[in-house]
């Protein structure tokens, strides 16, 4: 459909990004942000409104349909206001200063994130969703006040730029040493409490993955020899791929589960959650090897090449949560979940057992007779329970899935966001690579190849500065941290799995980079944003870790493991300093720092190199690192290499492997086996 086909037509039809298209037919004047506002706004005496979302937000859709396709909300808009629509994953620095705002003004947060502020930007009035009538009734208020006392708005405005600028604050700490060991123990503690032991995850719902607090638990419990941790973080793994959370017919992991089962979820589908969600379960097959595990991760890639690749070697962002049901309405889950009736006629006898493992039954029931496809026994005793072998069970599982994904692929698909963000680009990357080590299938690596390959061609600039996404038409916006920090990463992983040193060059001109355009000197963190662009109030600090951990704790995991390869440095120092300086913070709530606190153990306990010299340094290096070692760096090359860690091992004729510990090394030995034991 052309925009001659269309009502209206406003300012986002030249838009990339989906989100910000779908808004392209609202009667609403929208207009993206720009540099250009204040000039406007002020010339129009108008407000500005400030409206944030993204493509796959059930809610932020809802309130398009109630509000932003009305005229007569349209009308009262573009009135009184500049209305602007942001997507946040576009532009995650305009959405970190309105939700702190937000959050100021209300104590809550999430999207839609929509904003009253005036035309230089400072924002005075924030909320999500809002129903028409209220909608209405409110921007017609401010319009008022505005016109009739705009002096208090602009004192209240100031007043919240203000507390703006506090809140962003981490001060030098002036107490130099880490935490100790009690003190880390009784951040556990109090930590535990809030866990649910039961069905995984924190006590209480919506549920989300949070596989940064996961991947550090894990590591905790490993190093620390704790049963009851451990037993807690793979109960968690199991029940999230039981759940609905987790699509059992096409493998991938929607965002969240409304409830504590992980039953019903949100069905957006994020790149970043599964590129996360490959690593975290690579990681636990290599701690204990359950083949639940390796088939989440197959699945979840699978789902990810299948669902979300871009032909010239990308990924896509997301795809919705909804799509068009049976009834023609755009709702929630439609193309994921199933009634008994259409599963009856499918599968015709074997519906039983497949009504069995799935749970067509109560506790399987969502709403509106659908079911949401969820586990809650293992294989070994569904197959007892019938009678048959787990391999014969094993069969017909994939039977159905094989009969049920083409009769799903029929239905109405959920909107696609084509976005290609680097940042979460690179957390795929990562993703594919530690499945390739854990797993050892090279096809992963094969896709990996592919994928840096693109991100070098389309995202990266030779200077080593990165763009934030992908533009089809040419336009850029500039990379932000979470881009360098990923990216450099995700390389850091490349070189550990390869040895090309050509990726930890470049991970480390990329960090080189970040330190000159995004060191903040009073802090000894990184601003989001470079000191090469614009600054909408102050320059934000990411700080805690959430759905993925902060770009500033990646940043910081980065400098200690660059060190490890190039120890006459600063990057030790440095990401000590920023250790230190957010101890305060997760002492006080450790779930938002669980990448900080993986940093503490790296720093606290032994943290080992391993560097590998011979002709056959690639099959001892293959043996070492299929084993769930989180405290090591490994380095490899079959002779000579410009790497310290590296220059002066070779022996010729030999392949030796060296452990060290702050480039201290143990006397070589020949095997795997061998040098695992000088770890352990």
């Amino acid at each position: 459909m052309t925009g001659k086909d269309h009502k209206y037509t406003n300012a986002l039809a030249g838009e990339d990004s989906p989100y910000l298209k779908q808004h392209a037919h609202n009667p609403v004047d929208w207009v993206p942000w720009s540099g250009d506002l204040e000039e406007s706004a002020e010339k129009e005496g108008k407000l500005l409104l400030v409206s944030i979302g993204y493509a796959a937000c059930h809610w932020c859709h809802v309130m398009e349909h109630q509000c932003f396709e009305d005229e007569e909300v349209a009308r009262v808009m573009n009135k009184y206001f500049i209305p602007v629509k942001v997507d946040r994953e576009e532009r995650p620095d305009i959405d970190h200063i309105y939700m702190d705002a937000l959050q100021m003004m209300t104590g809550s947060g999430g999207w839609p994130l929509n904003v009253v502020a005036l035309p230089d930007g400072r924002p005075f009035w924030g909320a999500t969703f809002v129903k028409k009538d209220d909608w209405i009734k409110v921007l017609q208020q401010l319009a008022t006040l505005y016109r009739e006392d705009p002096e208090k708005i602009r004192e209240y405005a100031e007043k919240l730029a203000r507390g703006l600028k506090e809140i962003n604050l981490v001060s030098r700490n002036t107490k130099e040493e880490l935490l100790s060991q009690p003190d880390l123990e009784e951040i556990m503690a109090r930590w535990k409490k809030g866990l649910d032991m039961e069905m995984g995850g924190n006590n209480r719902a919506p549920k989300f993955m949070m596989p940064v607090n996961l991947n550090f638990q894990l590591h905790y419990a490993h190093s620390k020899g704790d049963p009851k941790l451990m037993e807690y973080v793979h109960n968690t793994l199991t029940k999230m791929a039981y759940g609905g959370l987790y699509d059992q017919l096409g493998g991938g992991f929607s965002r969240y589960s409304v409830d504590v089962k992980w039953h019903v979820p949100h069905f957006e589908k994020m790149l970043y959650d599964n590129g996360q969600m490959i690593s975290l379960y690579a990681r636990a097959y290599a701690q204990k090897r359950d083949p639940l595990y390796r088939e989440v991760v197959e699945e979840t890639i699978a789902f990810v090449r299948r669902e979300l690749m871009h032909p010239g070697g990308g990924f896509y962002a997301s795809l919705d949560a909804d799509s068009i049901d049976d009834n023609g309405k755009l709702t929630e889950g439609a193309f994921y979940t199933w009634k008994k009736e259409e599963l009856k006629e499918q599968l015709g006898k074997e519906y039983d057992l497949f009504a069995d493992y799935y749970n067509l039954n109560d506790y399987g029931y969502w709403e509106d007779e659908r079911y949401v496809l969820i586990r809650n026994s293992n294989k070994a005793s569904i197959a007892e329970r019938w009678k048959i072998s787990e391999s014969e069970l094993n069969n017909r599982i994939q039977q159905w899935k094989e009969q049920l994904l083409p009769l799903r692929e029929q239905r109405p698909r959920p909107r696609l966001d084509d976005k290609l963000l680097t940042s979460w680009n690179a957390l795929m990357l990562k993703g594919l690579l530690d499945a390739f080590r854990y797993l050892e299938n090279s096809e992963y690596l094969d896709l990996a190849r592919i994928n840096i390959k693109f991100i070098e061609e389309k995202l990266l600039y030779p200077d080593y500065s990165l763009k934030h996404t992908y533009s089809k038409k040419g336009r850029t916006i500039p990379g932000y941290l979470e881009d360098y920090a990923t990216l450099a990463d995700a390389l850091i992983t490349f070189y550990e799995l390869t040895f090309e040193e050509k990726w930890l060059s470049m991970a480390r001109k990329l960090t080189d980079r970040a330190i000159t355009h995004f060191a903040d000197e009073e802090s000894s963190l990184f601003f989001f944003t470079s000191d090469e662009e614009e600054v909408l109030i102050r320059r934000t600090l990411e700080v805690t870790d959430n759905v993925i951990p902060a770009s500033n704790s990646i940043m910081a995991h980065n400098l200690f493991r660059l060190s490890r390869y190039f120890p006459y440095s600063d990057y030790e120092a440095i990401a000590r300093t920023m250790l230190i300086n957010v101890h305060p913070q997760f002492e006080n709530y450790a779930p938002s720092h669980a990448n900080w606190m993986q940093l503490l153990l790296f720093f606290s306990e032994p943290y080992f190199e391993i560097a590998v010299v011979g002709d056959d340094y690639e099959q001892r290096a293959r043996e070492l690192r299929k084993e769930y070692i989180p405290n090591c760096s490994l380095a490899g090359a079959r002779d000579k290499s410009e790497i310290p860690l590296l220059s002066e091992r070779h022996s010729p004729g030999k392949t030796l492997i060296y452990v060290c510990r702050d480039n201290s090394c143990q006397l070589p030995v020949i095997s795997a086996a061998e040098a695992l034991d000088q770890i352990t």
